[in-house]
């Protein structure tokens, strides 16, 4: 039978990349806001043997997350794993002068639609999925209080839920991506040299070794 594998934020970078490495194994369900990026990454996932369902949505909409949810349970009844990359990252900024705009949506992006998605994604890993979610801890650094902060509050959720289900599954991993020459990164460090960076490629096979 085969294995299925939700992957909200899908289109770039780790999510990509995640979805590449595991489309020999697994049916990916594929979950962005471009479907561009989508299309693309359905092309080199067909091309090497694998399939894939796209769902170009945002995470933020309660509506069409129930609508996937629901479509999940329709036709497989069950899911056995959920790899969450989606992320907003704001603008750097000092404390004091973070963007009302950006604090919504980093708040919206990264803290509330994955409070909403634990939630409905949790009935379909059941006891034996596993859910998975990276960190980036730069919490307190100086200029990234809307990103660190709700990416905080992001990783809290996920420690939460990890400790509550040691005994009752479903899984909750946090793994710890090393530094990747990804959009977000160049919107962060845009004087990194980026040839020293590990390829998101070689890191989503290294973080899939550790589940």
């Amino acid at each position: 039978m085969t294995q299925l594998a939700l992957i909200t934020g899908a289109s770039r970078g780790l999510g990509a990349a995640l979805a590449r490495a595991l489309a020999p194994t697994h049916h990916i369900v594929a979950v962005a806001r471009t479907s561009g990026a989508l299309e693309e990454l359905d092309d080199h996932i067909q091309a090497a043997g694998g399939s894939a369902t796209l769902a170009p949505m945002d995470i933020t909409e309660a509506g069409a997350m129930q609508t996937l949810c629901r479509g999940i349970y329709d036709r497989w009844g069950t899911l056995n794993l959920w790899l969450h990359t989606a992320i907003h990252a704001a603008p750097l900024s000092p404390a004091n002068f973070v963007d009302a705009k950006d604090w919504e949506k980093s708040v919206s992006v990264n803290a509330t639609a994955t409070s909403m998605l634990i939630g409905y994604v949790a009935p379909l890993l059941g006891a034996d999925g596993r859910a998975v979610f990276f960190d980036d801890p730069r919490a307190g650094e100086k200029f990234f209080g809307a990103y660190g902060a709700t990416k905080a509050a992001q990783m809290a959720l996920a420690r939460s839920w990890a400790a509550e289900t040691v005994k009752t599954g479903p899984r909750v991993q946090i793994l710890s991506p090393q530094p990747m020459p990804t959009a977000v990164r160049a919107r962060f460090f845009p004087g990194e040299p980026r040839d020293a960076l590990n390829a998101p490629a070689t890191e989503a096979a290294r973080l899939l070794a550790e589940l």
